[in-house]
């Protein structure tokens, strides 16, 4: 967990994000297979079964309305145990799929709120997570969780003016989160 390529995990997140705005599940998967693989090192048995309790808890989150966080938090907590499994973390996995579902919850309040920038409560639940799987300093994981805020909100404009697979935002979505992902692989160094 504490090794990663920066480009690879945010372009691949890019893309899971584009496709899950898309509800291209089968593109989703493929995406999750890549980020997961590429974040974690986990062996492809546990990528596979990791991706796709991700995909399944992206699924049971996607509804705008009717949603089930439960099973969402469920199905993450799964994630976290294989990730735990794997000998690349030594955390709670229910408090770390608590963590994440937080950021969920909170980019959705910020998605609906209309604003423009990250929205602090987003950036605040991203840094909690990543200070609690990485056991890094919360001030030192800021601009990493502000840059991934600033994509997120990126993408919401996106999808508003109509999810369009070839419109250039998303390579400055992709440049956003890999600067996310190479500041937050700094901080963890650095801790």
């Amino acid at each position: 967990m504490r090794s990663f390529d920066p480009r690879a995990v945010g372009t691949h997140e890019c893309k899971a994000w584009e496709t899950y705005y898309r509800r291209k599940w089968p593109t989703f998967l493929l995406a999750s297979v890549g980020m997961v693989r590429a974040a974690f090192g986990m062996s492809w048995t546990r990528t596979l079964a990791g991706a796709w309790l991700v995909l399944r808890a992206n699924q049971k989150w996607a509804p705008a309305t009717d949603n089930d966080p439960a099973a969402a938090r469920a199905l993450m907590t799964r994630f976290y145990r294989l990730l735990i499994a794997s000998g690349n973390a030594g955390f709670d996995p229910a408090r770390a799929a608590e963590l994440e579902v937080e950021w969920w919850r909170a980019h959705r309040e910020a998605q609906h709120a209309g604003g423009s920038g990250a929205a602090p409560e987003l950036v605040s639940a991203l840094r909690d997570l990543y200070s609690y799987s990485y056991g890094a300093e919360p001030e030192s994981l800021e601009l990493a969780a502000a840059l991934r805020a600033e994509a997120m909100m990126l993408s919401d404009e996106w999808v508003l003016a109509g999810c369009d697979p070839e419109d250039p935002s998303l390579q400055h979505e992709r440049a956003l989160l890999i600067r996310s992902y190479a500041a937050l692989l700094a901080a963890v160094h650095r801790s």
